[in-house]
């Protein structure tokens, strides 16, 4: 960037929520911040299009920049921005000042890890059949699935919509099972196991391609580390140079 380009630094953290101009001066001073993966200088002219500016090395919540959060979405909850209804949806558990939205859905009744961002190019590839991400889930089961159920399972069974890609599953316990789709169908996890004669009564979304987290409880989130977002780039295929712009 040319001298006297951009925006002094300060004043872009000051402007994304991180206190006063003397207090992101301090943030600075501290080595908390940094560009493109550089500790950062006080007085340094950045330009939030293009540059990568993080705090404690996490991005910083320009509204120029990409945000990236997971959350435990619990039961009773509904994907979506806002709900005629007026049921609690899961923006209503994210606090945060800019426009995200969620990343696919988990219906009302499931529970687990959903991503909710403002990177609609990721966000889009994410959600792609082309894209294989795979989706890991435990669902509790009535009655005890059999080999012959579990092996209908992972070779593939008939939806009304078609037959579903081969799965990798496996029995926990008794009525527990773990399940990992590639696909995106509305519902399919439920509408896998009941095809088999096996209703689910509870599932649990558990892992999102490279995210899981099990210390995250209900209704709670956090922001995604520079690292889970370089691994979430990389699981979709985006070019080297992409990712390769993020810090370490």
């Amino acid at each position: 960037m040319a001298e006297g380009e951009g925006e002094r630094l300060q004043k872009a953290l000051a402007r994304a929520g991180y206190g006063s101009r003397r207090a992101c001066e301090v943030l600075i001073d501290a080595g908390r911040v940094t560009v493109d993966g550089q500790v950062a200088i006080l007085g340094q002219r950045v330009d939030p299009e293009s540059h990568v500016i993080c705090v404690d090395g996490k991005l910083a919540q320009t509204v120029e920049n990409k945000i990236y959060f997971l959350l435990n979405k619990p039961l009773g909850v509904v994907t979506t921005a806002s709900d005629p209804q007026n049921r609690p949806t899961v923006l209503d558990l994210v606090s945060t000042d800019t426009r995200i939205f969620p990343v696919g859905r988990l219906d009302m009744n499931t529970e687990g890890l959903l991503l909710l961002t403002n990177d609609g190019r990721l966000a889009h590839l994410l959600t792609h059949p082309s894209s294989g991400i795979p989706k890991e889930y435990l669902a509790r089961v009535d009655g005890d699935p059999s080999p012959g159920d579990l092996r209908r399972l992972r070779e593939g069974v008939m939806l009304e919509d078609g037959m579903t890609a081969p799965a990798q599953v496996s029995r926990v316990s008794e009525g527990l099972i773990r399940i990992v789709i590639h696909e995106g169908r509305n519902r399919q996890v439920r509408r896998m196991c009941s095809a088999v004669g096996h209703d689910v009564t509870r599932l649990v979304r558990t892992r999102i391609g490279p995210l899981q987290d099990a210390t995250l409880a209900p209704g709670a989130f956090r922001q995604l580390s520079i690292s889970e977002v370089r691994k979430l780039m990389e699981a979709v295929g985006l070019t080297a140079e992409l990712v390769a712009s993020m810090p370490s």
